[in-house]
């Protein structure tokens, strides 16, 4: 009986990196390299055409990144498993990237034996983070319980609300919201206006400031 194969689709800007992880992964007989993107678009689209297992998704990228990447793929391909591999060690990347639907982060600097096990994790449906950036995550428990009245506001969002916000904070306009959200411009408006309203924000500053607070940026 044939044994089926965890697909993986490598989603990396530069091509010496997706070179290095398809020569790692092809090394395994359980994985199979089925296609590579060098953008969040193409990831998108390729997503679309194979239906990989388990997309390794970095986050810095020209165009769509991974974190928009991510949220797109997992609204429109649930069933899908991203698993960010990226340099940033950060526990608020992964903070929002895990909110965003990843299940797992691993850092470019672990282990290729660690990589392996999170794709085979992840493909479980279980989450896996690098031992590094889950003890950071969770020393920041005890400082977010402090945080009382702006995780209220917070969680008064809507998805739609989190979405433009995040786009607000990477300093798109309105009309570019828009276009990225199939939307019109005037919703656009109206939503940011109830952001303005909900989280007491008197400018774009305020907006961005929130957006670091819950994790988005």
């Amino acid at each position: 009986m044939r044994k089926i194969k965890i697909r993986v689709l490598l989603v990396d800007d530069h091509a010496i990196m997706r070179e290095g992880l398809r020569a790692l992964l092809n090394y395994y007989k359980d994985i199979e390299v089925i296609g590579e993107a060098q953008d969040g678009e193409e990831a998108f689209n390729l997503v679309g055409t194979h239906k990989p297992d388990v997309v390794l998704m970095d986050i810095s990228m020209p165009g769509m990144g991974g974190f928009e990447a991510t949220r797109l793929i997992l609204k429109t391909f649930p069933q899908t498993a991203i698993l960010v591999l990226t340099q940033h060690e950060d526990w608020r990347y992964a903070e929002s990237l895990l909110k965003a639907g990843a299940l797992g982060y691993v850092s470019k600097r672990a282990l290729g034996t660690d990589l392996i096990k999170a794709i085979r994790t992840v493909t479980k449906g279980e989450r896996y983070i690098e031992p590094t950036v889950a003890a950071a995550l969770e020393q920041q428990q005890p400082v977010k319980k402090k945080e009382k009245t702006d995780t209220l506001q917070l969680t008064s969002l809507t998805q739609r609300e989190e979405e433009i916000l995040f786009y607000i904070a990477q300093g798109k306009t309105n009309t570019q919201i828009a276009k990225l959200l199939s939307l019109s411009v005037k919703t656009v408006e109206y939503h940011r206006t109830n952001l303005m309203s909900k989280l007491n924000a008197r400018n774009v500053a305020e907006l961005v400031k929130h957006a670091v607070k819950a994790g988005l940026v």
